[in-house]
């Protein structure tokens, strides 16, 4: 058994430290061996030209975020999923850098580009990665990737067993749509999602919170409130997701029918 949580706060845009700050004190609390944070969480997400991104973007490794989560990950021997706005050069990547209490470990760009993010980001090129932990295999995902059966299957056949999921959610569906993704591959995931409404140059989003741990048998381990700062934690099992079986005759990676499928 091992511990997940997510950490759900309502980020000010732009403020880089004292979102870091908040997540920071946060994570202390947690006590689990896994943490996911929002989407974007140190910087806000309305962004409004990509000359702000850039601004508000970081080098993957060595940014002030990553370092800041590399000494919490040390301190509290944890692993942390987070997500933030990776530059390249001159490109930028709506990325997730996972930390691991030795240090950086790697990094996930989002594939599925959702509305205007693709005014400021490159879509993903890294693929859908799993990184092996120890205690378990994890894979990534941020926000909008959810949308798409392909990106939870992709990971679960890669050996995922715990999905760690940054989001940014302002569609209604991705929580419930969390229970059958994570039935349909027999996974953990640990969706991350941010609370609060962003209002800047004429234009709003307003987040969905409900954070959510959600496990391989169609159950919701923890689901946060919508408005609330809160952790969500909860004990995994990891052998529960390593078994794919439905019962003695049903295997749901064996008993695809690939050959049906073009």
């Amino acid at each position: 058994m091992m511990k997940a949580a997510f950490i759900q706060f309502n980020p000010v845009f732009g403020e880089i430290e004292g979102n870091i700050k908040k997540a920071l004190t946060l994570i202390e609390r947690t006590g689990a061996e896994i943490v996911v944070l929002p989407e974007l969480f140190n910087t806000g997400y309305l962004i409004t030209s990509k000359e702000e991104a850039f601004d508000l973007s970081e080098p993957l490794p060595g940014g002030r975020t990553t370092e800041a989560l590399s000494a919490m990950a040390r301190e509290e021997n944890a692993y942390i999923v987070a997500g933030l706005i990776e530059r390249q050069g001159e490109n930028l990547f709506n990325s997730a850098v996972v930390i691991a209490p030795s240090g950086y470990l790697g990094k996930y760009r989002k594939i599925h580009l959702f509305s205007e993010e693709k005014l400021w980001f490159h879509p993903g090129d890294l693929g859908f990665h799993v990184f092996d932990i120890g205690i378990c295999r994890i894979g990534i995902m941020v926000c909008f990737d959810w949308f798409f059966p392909e990106s939870m299957r992709t990971l679960a056949l890669k050996g995922a067993d715990v999905i760690c999921h940054s989001a940014n959610l302002v569609l209604p569906f991705c929580q419930d749509a969390m229970i059958t993704r994570c039935l349909e591959n027999r996974v953990f995931a640990v969706t991350a999602n941010r609370t609060g409404e962003e209002t800047r140059n004429g234009r709003s989003c307003h987040y969905t919170g409900r954070s959510q741990i959600t496990g391989p048998n169609a159950r919701i381990l923890y689901r946060a409130g919508a408005e609330t700062d809160e952790i969500g934690i909860a004990e995994i099992d990891v052998n529960l997701s390593r078994d794919k079986n439905l019962n003695r005759y049903n295997h749901v990676f064996l008993d695809r029918r690939e050959d049906f499928y073009h």
